[in-house]
């Protein structure tokens, strides 16, 4: 066995051929991945004015689109699809936290620190509609990123990640504008903030795509008999 190789045996007989090197890429864009969520579902509930209006989530969450396809590009669709839900379970489980601490009695030593919940559960709309709009968003991502795999290989890598960009950062756009602020805000604000979005999100995604070149493409290799249903060689 090459050193630096792990093979593992998935329960359906499939081997999973990975380097250390792509195993790390793989943790370490999760890591990032789920960070990056969970930071701008905090951000959210701020507004801010970078030319346009736009919620300072969309500062850190269009890095998520492209760690996103790492994840799909070292360890395959169905990784990708555990990240993405995953994720929204943690964006889930943070906002019952906040909402739980600020039903817990203050230590009244250090004051009645109305300000916690005043900030961090002040648009619990807005919390909902990011964490809605991100699971369909990136599973979007991840549909189109698999049919373009499909019909070129592993060719034409950098337009796996921009045509998978191009239909999730409009539809995370327009879906988390309205879902947030539909109804609350005149509709000439609610159009501004979906351009600073599309446009935000369009650039970052556009400026980190060379990073899908960082690993391999995911290589399962299915293998025939009745070997264990859990394998693991180092060499």
């Amino acid at each position: 066995m090459p050193s630096g190789k792990v093979i593992e045996m998935s329960a359906d007989h499939t081997m999973i051929n990975m380097s250390r090197r792509q195993l790390g890429w793989l943790l370490a864009a999760t890591a990032g991945y789920v960070a990056m969520s969970l930071i701008a579902n905090v951000l959210s509930i701020r507004q801010v004015r970078i030319l346009l209006a736009v919620d300072a989530g969309t500062l850190t969450y269009p890095l998520t689109f492209t760690l996103r396809d790492l994840i799909h590009k070292a360890g395959g669709v169905f990784a990708a699809r555990i990240v993405v839900v995953a994720t929204a379970v943690m964006n889930t489980v943070l906002a019952l936290s906040l909402w739980v601490a600020t039903l817990l009695p203050p230590d009244l030593n250090v004051g009645t620190q109305k300000e916690f919940g005043n900030v961090l559960l002040s648009a619990p709309r807005i919390i909902a509609a990011s964490i809605v709009t991100q699971l369909v968003a990136e599973l979007a991502d991840t549909e189109v990123y698999s049919r373009w795999m499909a019909r070129f290989g592993s060719r034409l890598q950098l337009g796996r990640v921009l045509s998978s960009n191009a239909v999730s950062v409009p539809l995370d756009s327009v879906m988390f504008t309205v879902l947030a602020f539909g109804g609350t805000l005149d509709r000439s604000t609610v159009i501004e903030i979906i351009i600073a979005n599309i446009v935000i999100k369009g650039v970052w995604a556009m400026v980190f795509s060379p990073m899908i070149y960082l690993v391999r493409d995911f290589e399962p290799q299915e293998v025939r008999g009745n070997e264990p249903a859990a394998l693991t060689s180092r060499g």
